[in-house]
C-alpha cells in the first residue's frame, strides 16, 4: 500500500479505505473561497459494486492499492462477460458489466485499453482517450450554416448520443471523447 495524497486521486485508481478496495470513478477537488479545499470521491466497493461518496480535504492522506495496469485487447463480450486478453502472455481475463459500467457503449473488437489488476482479478478498465465513431442519425445540414457556438443533437453507431456541429451530417466519422460522450473533430480517416 502506498499513501498519496487524496488530491492526486483519479478516475480508475484503486483505494484501501477501513481494509476494503474501492475502485474511484470520479474525483474532483473543490476550492471554496474561505475554509479548507476538499476532495469529492465516488468509488465503487470491489467485493460488492456499493458505491459511496467519500470527501476529503485535499491534503489528507490516502491508502492506494498496490495494482498492475497491463495493457489488453478487447476480444468480445458474451453471457459470461467483457473478455480481454494481455498481448504479450495470452493470458485472457473477463471482467463482468458492473465492473465495466458505462465503458461498454465505447468498446469495440480489437481496441486496445488498460486494465488495473489486483491480486488477479481485473477491477477497473481505461480506455483510450478519444474513439472513432460514424453518426448514424442527425438534422440534415442546413446550407450556409457555419460551425458557429450552435450545435445539434446526433446519434452514435455505438448508440449514445452527443451533441456535433451543425455542418456533421448522418454517415460522417466523428472523433469522440471517452471520458465524457463530447465531439471533438471530424475523423481525418
Amino acid at each position: 500500500m502506498v499513501k498519496v495524497i487524496a488530491s492526486s486521486l483519479r478516475k480508475g485508481n484503486v483505494v484501501d479505505v477501513d481494509g476494503r478496495l474501492y475502485v474511484v470513478l470520479t474525483a474532483q477537488n473543490f476550492h471554496p473561497g474561505k475554509g479548507t479545499p476538499v476532495t469529492q470521491v465516488d468509488m465503487r466497493r470491489i467485493a460488492d459494486g456499493v458505491k459511496v461518496s467519500e470527501r476529503w480535504k485535499t491534503t489528507e492522506q490516502v491508502e492506494r492499492a498496490f495494482v498492475e495496469d497491463n495493457n489488453h485487447t478487447f476480444l468480445y463480450a458474451d453471457g459470461e462477460g467483457y473478455h480481454f486478453m494481455n498481448p504479450e502472455s495470452y493470458d485472457q481475463l473477463t471482467m463482468s458489466p458492473d465492473d465495466i459500467g458505462d465503458a461498454a457503449a465505447y468498446l469495440s473488437e480489437g481496441m486496445s485499453v488498460v486494465l488495473s489488476i489486483h491480486e488477479g482479478v481485473a477491477i477497473a478498465i481505461e480506455l483510450p482517450r478519444q474513439v472513432t465513431l460514424e453518426i448514424t442519425e442527425t438534422e440534415p445540414v442546413v446550407k450556409g450554416q457555419t460551425a458557429s457556438s450552435s450545435y445539434k443533437p446526433a446519434m452514435l453507431s455505438n448508440g449514445l448520443r452527443t451533441m456535433v456541429p451543425p455542418h456533421i451530417d448522418a454517415g460522417t466519422r466523428v472523433v469522440i471523447l471517452t471520458e465524457d460522450g463530447s465531439y471533438v473533430e471530424r475523423a481525418k480517416d
